[in-house]
């Protein structure tokens, strides 16, 4: 519905320019053209249909241009409720300090502590 109401707000709004670009804004234009006063439509009944169609025009364009954000497609409410708290959820906290990990690494109170390597210097005092 949305791509036929978009198709449909080019088409008016195109008919619209074209509508502008025949009116001449010193009475000329299209009536111009009219030289005899005894033709069927003649300089005034131009000008009037010229005026008439600009309005129908623009107007149909205001009435499509809300008929189109009204079915603009959008997903359900729970669906973005949930695509925002799943990124908020992830994201990380740029305040927390990163924790790195101890030297020694803490050991269970029964476990022993694996010996050492000795340095040289340290085999030699002893």
């Amino acid at each position: 519905m949305f791509t036929l109401i978009s198709v449909l707000i080019f088409i008016v709004a195109i008919l619209l320019v074209l509508i502008v670009l025949v009116q001449n804004s010193k009475g000329g234009g299209l009536a111009a053209n009219f030289s005899a006063s005894n033709q069927v439509m003649g300089v005034r009944k131009t000008a009037d249909f010229l005026e008439k169609a600009t309005w129908t025009l623009a107007a149909s364009l205001v009435f499509l241009s809300i008929l189109a954000s009204a079915t603009i497609p959008r997903g359900t409410v729970e669906e973005q409720r949930s695509l925002i708290e799943g990124q908020i959820e992830q994201t990380i906290d740029p305040t927390v300090q990163p924790s790195f990990p101890t030297a020694v690494p803490d050991l269970a109170p029964d476990a022993e502590a694996p010996p050492l390597p000795l340095d040289e210097d340290d085999e030699e005092q002893n």
